[in-house]
């Protein structure tokens, strides 16, 4: 079978958003006459509905039978499996260098992170503060169509640990980001902080820092993380954002 480059593209993506389990997942429903209707809505995680809808649809157009769909989505899942089975795992430092020992720069690698999103992006940071170089590569990802979210501490959640803006606030220049917080009222330890560092591009790229997106967390201050590639860490984090986002945890700030 030779797809269309429409079908292609929707296998590939699929692949990339839901893992190669739930593409197999998908595939059964196709080789076993799920109604058309009904497949979407089969699988009740974020993002299965609307790959499955763009996959049946490429198939429709092509007129590709449901045995020969569902082989094609089998190897293209299997393909991603043995592919993303290769994890590269990489430290990531802020702050002074030492040239005996090469590790790579976080301001540099989360610049990487969000130019290599071709469709999601994922941050969550506890203190943010405008950083030209992360703003300048956000505005690009959004340009190109990427889904950009960030999730941020708010000064009421902060208590006195933070002053000066809301963190939200370093983002206000890059329309098209959307900004989340976890409420206060839906936090049930006093005191508990929105401390997470990290940033997944999507779902196969993680970065995961002690840096705040600030300008002393990614290039000034001594900071340590790891940059995930492949894998399942990417994924996960990226499932667990969504699900804290459907459950209510996560409200949107705008």
């Amino acid at each position: 079978m030779t797809p269309d480059p429409r079908f292609e593209r929707a296998a590939a993506e699929a692949a990339d958003r839901l893992g190669p389990a739930r593409l197999r997942t998908l595939a059964g429903r196709i080789a076993g006459g799920w109604p058309r209707q009904a497949i979407p809505s089969s699988v009740p995680v974020p993002g299965f509905a609307e790959m499955a809808q763009a996959l049946l649809m490429a198939q429709e157009e092509q007129g590709i039978p449901d045995g020969e769909a569902a082989a094609y989505l089998r190897g293209v899942a299997d393909g991603h499996a043995q592919h993303a089975g290769a994890i590269r795992v990489e430290s990531v430092w802020s702050g002074p260098s030492t040239h005996p020992v090469p590790v790579r720069a976080t301001a540099q690698v989360l610049v990487e992170v969000v130019a290599e999103a071709s469709h999601e992006l994922l941050l969550m940071t506890y203190s943010a503060t405008p950083y030209a170089p992360l703003l300048d590569a956000l505005s690009s990802a959004v340009a190109r169509g990427v889904s950009v979210m960030a999730v941020v501490e708010t000064l009421q959640g902060a208590g006195s640990a933070l002053g000066g803006a809301e963190p939200a606030a370093a983002f206000a220049s890059v329309a098209g980001v959307e900004l989340w917080h976890w409420p206060v009222g839906r936090r049930t330890e006093k005191g508990a902080k929105t401390h997470a560092k990290l940033a997944v591009a999507d779902r196969r790229l993680l970065l995961v820092s002690s840096a705040n997106l600030t300008q002393s967390g990614v290039a000034r201050n001594i900071e340590a993380g790891l940059l995930v590639r492949g894998g399942t860490a990417p994924l996960r984090a990226a499932e667990h954002i969504a699900e804290l986002r459907s459950k209510g945890v996560l409200e949107r700030l705008q």
